[in-house]
């Protein structure tokens, strides 16, 4: 087994003395807020001085005497027929943003949606989500969101805009364009090909925020046909990315990271196991969590795609300077080679994807892993349309223009020429959901539906179709894109006439209707696989990649977060601002992400102030004109020339208050860093950096909750697995046999170290070990607790570290927003968190592997928290269950300061309107739209509302236990196994969480446990005997690379261990 040792962040690493100070201080007795004496004088202390006396003493004192707001509540005059109070309703129906899709199931209480989650019918997304799925419902409740249609920057009526436009339609000379950005709805295609035959000489121009030009028109020269095909990474044996980060933000992460993960759940039965290459220069979620790793240049992407082409074909050996990207490049084109491979980029370079697609026919990847019989609809837009169509509104061209989906006011490379355009447009209109930059510019604003208020329809891939409907009714005076062009077309009745006839006609009858609309998928029995002949000439875009000259200096690299994407809605979304990014941890911001050895050249050097300290040192970033001023985040794994700035940041004030505010500035607006090479939008540019000597605050949480230096990652190669699938078990053994009577050592002699013994062993040894130096009973064994024993299992080869998990429980479990300030004092309160742990030098980019681990209550059974509690407001239930009673707390923060795993979360101040004490609510101008009344109805009601003064932590979702243990008692049965989910795992798209009760030996816990995955079994801080009822699978590499112990955490180890 390998002996790495993993680091969270640089000041881990070097242990340097802030590193030391925030461990040895990590419940701080200092006050959690700056003390002034203009403070202690102020004429209204009320709040301020529950600060300083705290909350145990100060809130009994107060609680008697202070005025208690008044809260109505409002009963149905007439109740709904569909909504029965405290019972929700399921729909299925479809989320999509541009291209990106997602099927989905809307739960609703009393009319709202409070929660999205997979529609596991679905056989292309298979029950799985993303962060920004489950963020959409946040955004239905935008209080940014427009109210009712403007024009001129003034509110107006639907009438009287219609008629204006309808008039310039009608008498303008000039031709109207439709502006969109991909449409996957094959009803809204048809609504806009009867508006463009209503008005001849119209056309529809499709574009996207992150283009795609360069795939569609490499494969229609390739190929013939101008889309993208059905990638299935399952089938995949070798799977070689380049710069594409495909589990993160490439075409369809979520049906990706499905498909990927199922070839990675190696065990000692099944040692087969997908080998992943990765060749980036910016350090990726895929990239994270790839085999092997290399980083180059971004100008050299193309021609690492040469060098790979011909090691397939002639067996040539590639040269570059870097010898880990030749070895790489040699490793990767041999595994391809044995066949069942597949090669994808992230490049817009015609020639570099024409390159791709020769060396993916090379190796037979065309009716394998790759499917030209069903294409995707993911991506659309070509880049030189969008060009094609901003000339002519310059040249004075346009008569009308409809732009929906899109903000190319931001997002365009050339915003100030499409601004001038758009001036010279006699008739402009949008139909964006507030006054984002591109509305602000417009004649007229028609705010389109939330996709939750709205119907639809989506055909992500060719002949596999699923439904939208709405979950609730329109909040606002807003009008669904689709009615807007029947009205300017003159065609009656309303879009949901429209579709609804549309979908009768295709499926015959109202029976055929109902049932597909219930379960929201319309899908062939089985996908038909099959290749296409390819014909591109790979000698020419070899020769215009090798034409390309590779920068010698700096170059900037502009790419999409996991969270927030390309931008739009998304940038706004308190949620995913306060989601730590999978790679960086970094919060609320955007940055420039550079490597240790760049950041040590622009004097950001690496002591204790890099990631403890808030303040970052502040770089000028210079590319193709442009200049911007960035702070640097320091990223072990980056490209020493690369400079990358995150897209979706820099937003107006008016896209919402999350977003942008004078206090903050809210990041800076990476797409001027983008250009137009005549072909493709480019994503890279030459650039150079200097030092400003300013600094700025970024809110990281990577050295949040440290364990100073205990193992708490176990990792294996496959080779290391093969040979020894027992290894973990022994070393398990070596750590926490010692407390049991069973003689392993002995045993392994006696019985010449058999693999079925070890087995049997380890199940001895558990129980063994169980009933050693507890405190409590040890519930197993009372009969009266033999009925259900909640269990969670986590998989470190499935789980990705995308955040779904993270943002779906913070929507099911009412979690807190606590914005920047307090996110950079440790204060965030997600009930789930994921640690990146790195491996490897940092100073050598290639040598960084990654390691993703989700940490939650573990609900111990031996619990360290329940016997410091002086009210008993943590205790632990007959199943297994670590209980938080919110009453009955009163805030003394011992449970915390005595939970070795770091996941209880005090609330310091009145984050969501909870207090009994009125004027309480914390504001810091971003995050303070999560107290609206507006937003507050996304809350679950089935779920308390914790107030300030208070712990909260994982309850493993204690309302969906009972609710599930409910049913199943009214239907007179036990409750199935896999009938309840927790929220984080019923959002997981690669199945990494497994929940279920343990004592049930036909759940699928217990099987994975004892049976299944009992060689890769481990439990975190297992030789502290927490007992915990949370149980992690090792990580296992695919690689013959081990990287060896890294000196500078040997001290520290030992020292705690």
């Amino acid at each position: 087994m390998s002996q790495k040792q993993y680091w969270k962040g640089l000041d881990e690493l070097n242990n340097t003395d802030a590193h030391k100070e925030v461990v040895e201080n990590e419940f701080r007795e200092s006050l959690p807020f700056d003390v002034s004496d203009s403070l202690l004088g102020s004429t209204a202390p009320r709040r301020d001085f529950l600060k300083y006396l705290g909350f145990s003493t100060a809130a009994a004192i107060l609680a008697a005497s202070c005025e208690m707001p008044v809260r109505r509540a409002i009963p149905y005059a007439i109740k709904p027929e569909d909504i029965v109070p405290g019972v929700p309703n399921y729909y299925a129906s479809t989320f999509t943003d541009g291209g990106d899709y997602c099927a989905v199931i809307i739960k609703t209480r009393d009319g709202r949606p409070i929660k999205l989650e997979g529609n596991p019918k679905s056989s292309i997304t298979k029950g799985g989500t993303s962060a920004r799925v489950q963020a959409s419902v946040l955004n239905l409740y935008d209080k940014a969101r427009l109210r009712q249609p403007q024009a001129d920057g003034k509110e107006a009526s639907f009438d009287a805009i219609d008629r204006q436009i309808k008039e310039a339609l009608t008498a303008n000379a000039r031709p109207a364009y439709i502006l969109t950005s991909s449409i996957l709805s094959p009803s809204t295609k048809e609504v806009i090909a009867q508006f463009l035959a209503k008005y001849p000489g119209s056309k529809h121009v499709v574009a996207d925020p992150v283009s795609y030009s360069g795939m569609l028109m490499a494969n229609e020269a390739s190929y013939g046909k101008r889309a993208l095909p059905s990638y299935h990474f399952e089938k995949a044996e070798t799977i070689v990315s380049l710069g594409a980060d495909f589990l993160g933000t490439w075409l369809s992460p979520i049906e990706f990271a499905k498909q990927y993960s199922s070839g990675r759940r190696i065990s000692a039965q099944n040692l087969k196991m997908s080998k992943h290459y990765q060749v980036e220069s910016v350090h990726s979620l895929t990239g994270a969590n790839a085999d092997h790793r290399a980083t180059c240049r971004p100008s050299e992407s193309g021609a690492v795609a040469v060098a790979l082409y011909n090691a397939v074909v002639n067996g040539t050996v590639p040269s570059f300077g870097s010898k880990k990207l030749n070895e790489v490049i040699t490793k990767a084109a041999a595994d391809l080679k044995k066949g069942n491979g597949l090669v994808v980029s992230g490049s817009n370079d015609v020639s570099v994807q024409t390159v791709v697609n020769a060396i993916n026919d090379k190796i037979g990847a065309n009716g394998t892993t790759i499917n030209w019989g069903v294409a995707s609809n993911y991506k659309q837009g070509i880049d030189a349309d969008m060009v094609a169509l901003v000339e002519a509104m310059n040249a004075g061209q346009v008569g009308t223009l409809i732009i929906h989906g899109l903000n190319p006011v931001y997002e365009y490379h050339d915003s100030k020429k499409f601004v001038d355009g758009l001036a010279k447009v006699p008739v402009t209109v949008s139909t964006a959901d507030r006054m984002d930059e591109t509305a602000q510019k417009v004649k007229f604003v028609i705010p389109d539906h939330h996709f939750l208020e709205n119907w639809g329809d989506a055909e992500p891939k060719t002949g596999f179709f699923s439904l939208q409907q709405p979950g609730i009714a329109p909040l606002f005076k807003t009008r669904a894109f689709q009615d807007n062009l029947m009205t300017w077309a003159g065609a009656t009745g309303t879009y949901a006439d429209f579709w609804k006839q549309y979908w009768m006609g295709k499926l015959g009858s109202q029976a055929n209707f109902d049932q597909t609309l219930q379960e929201g998928i319309l899908e062939p029995a089985a996908e038909t696989i099959s290749g296409a002949a390819f014909s591109g000439n790979v000698s020419d875009a070899i020769a215009k990649v090798s034409a390309n000259k590779v920068a010698t200096g700096m170059e900037v690299v502009v790419y999409q977060k996991v969270a927030i994407g390309h931008g739009g809605a998304w940038s706004n979304n308190p949620w995913l601002l306060e989601m730590p990014d999978p790679i960086t941890k970094a919060t609320w911001d955007n940055y420039a992400a550079v490597s240790p050895l760049r950041a040590k050249e622009l004097h950001a050097e690496l002591n204790g102030q890099n990631e403890v300290d808030a303040k970052k040192h502040v770089i000028k970033v210079k590319a193709g004109g442009v200049e911007m001023e960035l702070p640097i985040v320091v990223v072990p794994g980056m490209h020493n020339d690369v400079v990358a700035v995150a897209l979706g940041f820099g937003r107006d004030a008016k896209v919402g208050r999350a977003a942008a505010s004078d206090a903050t500035k809210g990041g800076k607006n990476a797409y001027p860093f983008t250009s137009f090479n005549g072909q493709t939008v480019m994503y890279t540019a030459p650039a150079t950096v200097e030092e400003t000597g300013k600094l700025y605050d970024i809110a990281i949480t990577q050295t949040h909750h440290s364990y100073e230096g205990r193992p708490v990652v176990h990792e294996f190669t496959a080779e290391e697995f093969a040979k020894n699938p027992n290894a973990l078990i022994e070393e398990r053994f070596e750590e926490i046999g010692k407390f049991t009577a069973l003689p392993w050592s002995e045993g392994k002699k006696e019985e010449g170290h058999k693999e079925e013994n070890a087995g049997e062993m380890a199940e001895k040894m558990d129980e063994g070990f169980r009933e050693n130096g507890t405190m409590f009973p040890n519930y197993d064994n009372e009969p009266s607790h033999q009925g259900i024993h909640w269990g969670m299992s986590f998989d470190l080869n499935s789980c990705i570290g995308c955040g779904a998990c993270v943002v779906g429980c913070q929507a099911e479990n009412n979690i807190s927003v606590v914005g920047k300030e307090h996110v950079a004092k440790a204060h965030e309160m997600h009930w789930i968190r994921i640690d990146r742990y790195f491996s490897g030098m940092p100073e050598d980019p290639d040598s960084i592997q990654t390691v993703f681990q989700p940490m939650t209550c573990q609900h111990c059974d031996n619990a360290p928290c329940e016997n410091v509690c002086p009210v008993s407001a943590t205790n632990h239930s007959s199943e297994g269950l670590n209980q938080m009673a919110y009453n009955r707390c009163i805030g003394t923060k011992y449970c915390a300061n005595n939970c070795p795993y770091k996941v209880r979360h005090f609330n310091w101040m009145d984050w969501n309107g909870a207090d009994c004490f009125d004027d309480n609510l914390y504001e810091d101008g971003r995050r303070d739209d999560m107290n609206d009344d507006l937003t507050r109805m996304v809350l679950n009601p089935d779920v308390t509302v914790r107030s300030r003064g208070v712990m909260e932590k994982c309850s493993f979702c204690v309302q969906r236990l009972q609710d599930g243990k409910l049913n199943a008692k009214k239907a007179g049965r036990p409750l199935i196994d896999g009938e309840v989910k927790t929220a984080c795992q019923q959002a997981c798209p690669t199945d990494a969480i497994t929940f279920g009760n343990y004592y049930d030996k036909e759940s699928a816990i217990y099987k994975l446990r004892q049976k299944d995955q009992k060689e890769r079994l481990f439990y975190v801080l297992e030789q502290i005997h927490t007992l915990p009822n949370v149980s992690y699978l090792a990580k296992v590499r695919n690689t013959d690379e081990i990287v060896a112990g890294n000196e500078k955490l040997d001290g520290m180890m030992n020292e705690h261990i």
